[in-house]
């Protein structure tokens, strides 16, 4: 009786481990450019989905603006401002950052020289959620035809995210 209690135990044990070794992010679920809704730093202007331009790759960076590592991201980001001339970039910061540290953040960091660049924060909190964001910055690539190519948390080299839209690194 001991035995098949302990393997009822065992067996209990290993589906639930299993169910959530399965369970994914949402972003890995639907793997498509996903309906964004952020408050641009002019404190008016929503910019959402439909405001990004047809048949465009598109870069998410969720960001921290006090943070060393989106900052350090962010000045890479920069220097290739080249290499993302056809690619919206879509910066994204949470509540939590007021417009004065964002408006800083774009100013100090020339964040405006990027040709196709957007920054804003998402008021709704569906950033954190959808991607499974635990730490800053994350980066999350879509092909013209908003299917995900990558996504990435941590920095990572510009180079690196250029060659993920050319169709290289996956």
């Amino acid at each position: 009786m001991k035995n098949f209690l302990a393997i009822i135990l065992v067996i209990m044990g290993l589906s639930v481990n299993a169910q959530t070794d399965t369970t994914l992010a949402p972003y890995k679920r639907f793997p498509t450019l996903p309906p964004i809704q952020i408050l641009l730093t002019d404190s008016v202007t929503l910019f959402g989905k439909a405001q990004i331009p047809a048949n465009t790759p598109v870069l998410y960076m969720l960001f921290d603006p006090g943070c060393s590592h989106c900052q350090h991201e962010t000045e890479e980001l920069v220097a290739h401002k080249k290499d993302f001339e056809e690619i919206q970039v879509v910066m994204i910061t949470m509540p939590r950052s007021t417009f004065t540290e964002v408006n800083d953040f774009i100013s100090k960091y020339r964040v405006n020289e990027l040709k196709h660049v957007v920054v804003g924060r998402d008021i709704t909190y569906f950033m954190p959620s959808f991607y499974s964001i635990r730490n800053f910055p994350f980066l999350a690539m879509y092909d013209r035809n908003g299917n995900l190519i990558t996504a990435f948390e941590g920095g990572m080299g510009m180079d690196k995210v250029i060659g993920y839209f050319n169709g290289g690194s996956k």
